[in-house]
């Protein structure tokens, strides 16, 4: 029998709001034209997000801006993958995640850097992930209007530093960062 590999990989590192967000995948099938997710297009993204969803076990964790806060954004990204592989609704033989740090997890575990290029299961992982963060952030804009977040989606853009400068901070921007506060 051929064993269940679950690709693992996390999206909103680098941002200055909202949750950080990773996903687990274990693919049911081969699936062609997967790749990192900074590397597609926002369309071939959704696209092909519907197709991993189709094929797949796969699922969510995410670390809020106050975990990101209180424990730093490494340490959140972990977090998200690990609650991302325990909501798994199969248990995989071995996870192999993007990157150089391992979440903590009791499955045997690698880290792949590049792996969001290199391998299907995490490419779809980094695929769906974005796609998620992207909607939800898109959600936050109409919660929090003055900010913008569908366009730049909580990075640290010029339009995004200058409307924290006008309005202040809100309730899901990570007040550690720089340019926050």
């Amino acid at each position: 029998m051929k064993s269940l590999i679950a690709g693992v990989d996390e999206v909103g590192r680098g941002c200055l709001a909202g949750p950080v967000i990773a996903a687990a995948v274990i693919l049911k099938k081969k699936l062609s034209n997967l790749d990192d997710s900074k590397k597609l297009s926002p369309n071939k993204r959704e696209e092909l997000s519907m197709i991993i969803i189709e094929n797949s076990y796969y699922a969510f964790g995410s670390a809020s801006p106050e975990e990101i806060d209180s424990i730093n954004i490494l340490q959140a990204s972990l977090l998200a993958m690990k609650r991302a592989i325990l909501n798994l609704p199969i248990i995989p033989d071995e996870v192999l995640v993007d990157g150089n740090k391992k979440p903590d997890t009791d499955l045997p575990t690698q880290t792949i850097i590049g792996g969001d290029s290199l391998i299907a299961e995490i490419s779809a992982a980094s695929i769906i992930a974005k796609v998620y963060r992207d909607n939800l952030m898109i959600e936050f804009n109409n919660k929090y209007p003055n900010y913008g977040f569908a366009q730049h989606k909580g990075y640290g853009t010029k339009a995004h530093l200058e409307s924290i400068k006008s309005f202040g901070y809100c309730s899901i921007h990570r007040k550690t960062f720089k340019g926050v506060i």
